[in-house]
């Protein structure tokens, strides 16, 4: 259980970090930045993996029964459809409060989602879990909140409009928890697919950290169906394509290949935790690697300063919201080890 904890937290630690080579990307605009992104890592990072990492690979993907891979490809989509919402819903409801509607609705049905597919535990390791997870959804509502105080403060420091009416709010906050929910498709093909996968993997004479990769080529490559035509339409419409001519485009690639490999290890490894926590190891680890992520990308704003500016108030709420999650990851292992 031990590696399976570590190996969650770090897979939370890398998704954490993982967008903040952005800010040394120079002359790109969002489209150019996370559409090369997004190609490197739901394409070129899971294909070249499999084929350098699995043995046999080729014969793992033709075997695999049309009901797993069906399943795991709608899955899939749905997840990648949910990650291009939570990028709208913030052009809506700002940063702060849309990263933390779509993760807290990500970590509450997420970590819930693949006890339809392993079965529940038993009543005192249910419940325990339960209560850790609903411990973890108080920190992110809390972190929501101090980034509403902190975005209210911003603006009236800068005297600036409030940029979204009281429907635009409405709208945002409606689709970061739409999002939210497909992008559980994720945690659902992991938990479905992984057995099989497992097996054929093993039976190939693969170590045991290779039904990691195998799992996430099938996520990542059945998300890329909606997400690479997506970012394709957006810098048409927009006549972004030149913006790949730049000057700083080798420097950029080399920032964004970073970001995808981060990503792609993130997923991976929370999938090795999965299998290594075990039987409730998809919403344990499910829970633990949301939670380590937030935590991460919130401490590292500090740590930038982002909130050098912001009074008290909102930042004592925001560190009541990372104790409580902190807090809650530590009952949810506990409830783990009961099993």
């Amino acid at each position: 259980m031990t590696i399976g904890i570590l190996f969650a937290v770090l897979a939370g630690l890398m998704l954490g970090l993982y967008a903040l080579p952005e800010k040394y990307t120079k002359r790109y605009e969002f489209e150019n930045t996370w559409g090369m992104m997004f190609f490197i890592n739901m394409l070129i990072i899971p294909i070249a993996a499999g084929f350098l990492l699995v043995k046999d690979f080729d014969v793992i993907i033709a075997n695999i029964p049309t009901d797993i891979l069906w399943k795991m490809g709608v899955a899939s989509i749905l997840w990648g459809i949910g990650v291009m919402m939570w990028g709208k819903a913030i052009n809506y409801i700002g940063l702060s409060l849309g990263f933390s509607i779509f993760i807290g609705t990500v970590i509450l049905v997420g970590s819930l989602l693949p006890f339809l597919v392993d079965g529940l535990p038993s009543n005192n390791v249910f419940m325990v879990i339960l209560l850790g997870i609903l411990i973890v959804l108080f920190g992110v509502s809390f972190n929501g909140k101090a980034g509403m105080l902190r975005q209210a403060e911003d603006q009236k420091n800068s005297r600036e409009k409030l940029d979204g009416k009281t429907s635009s709010m409405t709208i945002g906050i409606i689709i970061a928890v739409i999002g939210g929910l497909l992008a559980t498709g994720f945690s659902y093909a992991n938990a479905y697919g992984r057995p099989y996968l497992h097996q054929a993997c093993q039976e190939a004479g693969n170590p045991e950290w290779i039904t990691a990769v195998m799992v996430m080529v099938i996520i990542y490559v059945s998300g890329a169906i909606f997400v690479i035509p997506y970012f394709i339409y957006q810098l048409s419409a927009k006549n972004l394509w030149g913006k790949f001519s730049s000057p700083h485009t080798p420097k950029n690639l080399f920032y964004t290949f970073i970001m995808a490999l981060l990503n792609f290890a993130a997923s991976g490894t929370f999938a090795f935790a999965a299998y290594k926590l075990g039987s409730s190891g998809n919403t344990v680890g499910y829970a633990m690697f949301n939670t380590v992520c937030v935590a991460v990308a919130i401490i590292t704003g500090i740590l930038t300063g982002e909130w050098s500016s912001t009074s008290a108030k909102p930042r004592k709420i925001l560190y009541l919201g990372l104790t409580a999650m902190i807090l809650g990851v530590i009952v949810i292992a506990s409830g783990n080890a009961m099993g």
